[in-house]
């Protein structure tokens, strides 16, 4: 049997149905006892310089409320302000701080809510 290239291997793949494509694919796994899967999963991470890319390039942040302070009402009245929560949703909140209050914001939502979480005497986290 001749050996195939690369590029004639993908000409085939593209003439294949997805379900034909689909029946390839379990009959590949099952002769070499791989999965796909676990082979995406080995390719995924490019090397130790790509975490650090995307901890640069972050796009959502969460406010974390660490710690109350002295004017916990005020607190209590800034947490309600930010979210949807009622009274004893936004007291709960602070009083088991630490706590996210905000997940998954922009910057500029997150550096807004830090800064008046803090006017209000709240210690207050952005990660």
């Amino acid at each position: 049997m001749a050996k195939l290239s690369q590029d004639d291997l993908l000409a085939q793949f593209e003439e294949m149905t997805l379900i034909e494509l689909s029946e390839f694919v379990k009959a590949f796994e099952e002769k070499f006892d791989v999965t796909a899967a676990a082979a995406v999963a080995v390719a995924g991470p490019a090397g130790p310089g790509a975490p650090v890319e995307a901890a640069e390039e972050q796009d959502e942040f969460d406010v974390i409320l660490t710690g109350a302070g002295d004017k916990k009402i005020q607190v209590i009245k800034v947490v309600r302000e930010l979210t949807s929560l009622g009274l004893k949703e936004a007291k709960d909140l602070v009083d088991g701080a630490p706590k996210p209050v905000l997940e998954k914001v922009a910057k500029e939502a997150a550096d807004k809510a830090a800064e008046s979480l803090k006017a209000a005497g709240a210690a207050v986290e952005v990660k």
